[in-house]
């Protein structure tokens, strides 16, 4: 990392160090009070960047274009989201700008760090607004960030408006209005609220699934069904002699499974012998549980 990009990152101007969080007046305060370069100083400043990478010439350059992050932050409000924290998105998309401005291009640093700072603060929205995404192609995020800045009235666009919009815009019509309902729509929990008492919690979505395997008929057949197949089982494990019935329940209802050489030994048999009744047990075993 550089010199230039170290402190493009963390510069330690008080006013940098001032989180908008903390004191989001304060900041704005002071980002405000800070002189607003001319033209020929702003030149200055970014020559020495461009050619000398010089530090303190970034460091000025940001600290007085903080201003402009704030007044862009504040014409997203409409989006629910923390002010302090558009503001701190914001800031890197400056300090980036500042990074990469070129003053032989002939524009002003804000012309240039305005794409930069929106760039940044859309990624930041479209992460945040929403727990489904909304805006995915290009077309998406064109319509969401320009949408409700082209409606003239709350309720919803009527066909010409809707045409007058994707010409504006550029976009089918279709996306329009797809866009229009993504909009009005709400996140909703899936889940009931931890919190919530028994007469709130039945509007939660996962009260209204479909449980197939909910059927009181099917619930006590299976559970019948059980219950039988386990009492015929045991009833043909009794009916087996006790070397078998032993070898059948250590290879089969035991965790810790013995092999067939293990038990052979033990019953001074050939581990055939010992696959042999295994089998023999298990066919009496189903004949059993059949009948």
């Amino acid at each position: 990392m550089t010199d230039t990009t170290r402190a493009l990152t963390l510069p330690n101007s008080a006013v940098l160090n001032m989180a908008p969080g903390a004191n989001l007046s304060a900041y704005v305060q002071a980002a405000s009070s800070i002189a607003v370069l001319s033209a020929e100083r702003e030149r200055e400043l970014a020559e020495r960047l461009f050619y000398e990478e010089c530090v303190d010439s970034a460091r000025e350059l940001v600290l007085a274009h903080l201003r402009f992050v704030v007044h862009i932050a504040r014409s997203y409000s409409g989006y629910g989201l923390a002010e302090a924290d558009l503001i701190q998105e914001g800031n890197v998309g400056l300090m980036k700008a500042v990074k990469r401005f070129d003053p032989n291009k002939g524009v002003r640093l804000v012309s240039f760090a305005v794409h930069w700072i929106k760039a940044e603060m859309h990624e930041y929205i479209l992460r945040n607004w929403r727990i489904v995404k909304v805006a995915t192609t290009k077309a998406q995020r064109k319509l969401f960030f320009n949408l409700r800045t082209q409606k003239k009235a709350l309720g919803w666009l009527s066909a010409e408006e809707t045409r007058a919009i994707a010409a504006d815009l550029g976009v089918d019509e279709a996306e329009v209005t797809r866009m229009e309902g993504r909009l009005a729509s709400r996140d909703v929990a899936f889940d009931a609220p931890t919190d919530s008492d028994e007469d709130d919690a039945w509007q939660a979505p996962q009260y209204f699934l479909t449980d197939g395997q909910a059927d009181p008929g099917q619930l006590v057949e299976a559970e019948s069904f059980a219950e039988d197949s386990s009492a015929r089982l045991q009833v043909a494990l009794k009916e087996l002699d006790a070397r078998s019935r032993d070898i059948l329940e250590r290879r089969w209802l035991s965790e810790d499974k013995p092999t067939l050489h293990e038990l052979a030994a033990e019953y001074e048999v050939s581990a055939e012998r010992i696959r042999q009744l295994e089998a023999n047990a298990m066919k009496k075993l189903r004949t059993a549980m059949v009948a």
